[in-house]
């Protein structure tokens, strides 16, 4: 059961959430953060809509399947990996391209918004634990959907859920001529 209050403030942590998950993933190739932390800090904004908005929703907001996430994840950390070796690198080498900028300065250091291949590969590894992590906890909650509404635990259909003669309610645990 989802209230106003949790909406409407799941909408304002879900955006604060999702921009801390950048900042952690931008900053993780310099100081503590990176692809996984953020992309934790990603999944738990998207779960966090789910839990107060449905499945549904956050799927429609993450706009295409986790597996799909995942596997460019995958593919975007192949590629960071395999693109030193087309300069004669050994795989994984740390490479840089400036972008936007003019010829070096003065002390021979190049201008502009410096790119690295790790920079490349933190962005694979946020793909993929944000993919990985979202489809977990989309089938979970789909899942509990289905149960609550075929009379589970939840007490969602016809039957009404658990009810007190059962053997595997709580009035009647432990079971008879157990421990």
């Amino acid at each position: 059961m989802t209230t106003p209050i949790l909406q409407a403030a799941a909408r304002i942590l879900v955006s604060l959430l999702l921009l801390f998950s950048l900042f952690m993933l931008l900053r993780g190739h310099n100081a503590p953060g990176g692809g996984f932390i953020g992309g934790l800090i990603a999944a738990a904004a998207f779960a966090l809509l789910a839990a107060s908005h449905g499945v549904a929703e956050a799927r429609r907001a993450l706009r295409v399947e986790p597996s799909t996430v995942l596997a460019a994840g995958v593919a975007v950390a192949l590629i960071a990996g395999i693109a030193p070796l087309l300069a004669g690198e050994p795989p994984v080498a740390a490479r840089w391209a400036f972008i936007g900028g003019g010829e070096a300065e003065a002390g021979g250091k190049p201008s502009g918004l410096a790119v690295s291949t790790v920079l490349l590969f933190d962005l694979g590894v946020w793909l993929v634990v944000l993919g990985s992590v979202l489809a977990l906890v989309f089938a979970l909650e789909e899942d509990d959907l289905d149960e609550a509404g075929a009379g589970g635990p939840s007490g969602g259909g016809e039957g009404g859920g658990w009810s007190g003669s059962s053997p595997s309610s709580p009035a009647c645990w432990p079971p008879a001529g157990a421990g």
